[in-house]
């Protein structure tokens, strides 16, 4: 079976997961830290925002089965993209709206689906969505790994 990984940054990595883990066909999500400067960052340093990196779900999954098109509208859906550092409650750079793209492809169709965004006429205000190169996962601590399933939680704070 083919697989490949899709990276997304939408606020808190709670709620983003718990909702790429719903998804069929996605065979693993994992939470964890990327596009900053620092090599295995802590939660700590993260939430200081020493670290440059965003709070991101990787998300490995089965292309012939979801598409990274479909994977993206869920992206979308999940939060405001026109917020610039801040996803409901939570505010600083790790809460920042990023996708991460691990191929030549999957930046094209990043860069269609903003657009297209874009011309719906959705948002009054601009989208603020990064869109960059993925770089290293660093793998947050095992607590926050499934947390929302693990406690029970309905979510926290995203808008889907």
């Amino acid at each position: 079976m083919p697989t490949e990984f899709a990276s997304f940054a939408a606020g808190c990595f709670w709620g983003i997961e718990a909702a790429f883990s719903k998804v069929p066909c996605v065979l693993k999500t994992e939470v964890g830290y990327m596009g900053g400067h620092t090599e295995n960052p802590s939660y700590r340093e993260v939430c200081r925002e020493d670290t440059g990196h965003a709070e991101v779900v990787q998300i490995k999954y089965d292309p012939t089965q979801v598409s990274y098109k479909d994977l993206l509208q869920l992206f979308w859906e999940l939060h405001d993209p026109t917020s610039f550092h801040r996803q409901g409650p939570d505010s600083g750079s790790q809460y920042r709206s990023a996708i991460f793209y691990h191929t030549p492809e999957q930046k094209l169709i990043a860069e269609q689906s903003l657009m297209q965004l874009e011309q719906t006429g959705r948002y009054s205000a601009k989208i603020v969505t990064e869109i960059a190169p993925a770089s290293t996962f660093y793998k947050a601590e095992e607590y926050h790994q499934h947390y929302i399933e693990k406690q029970g939680l309905q979510g926290c704070g995203l808008k889907g």
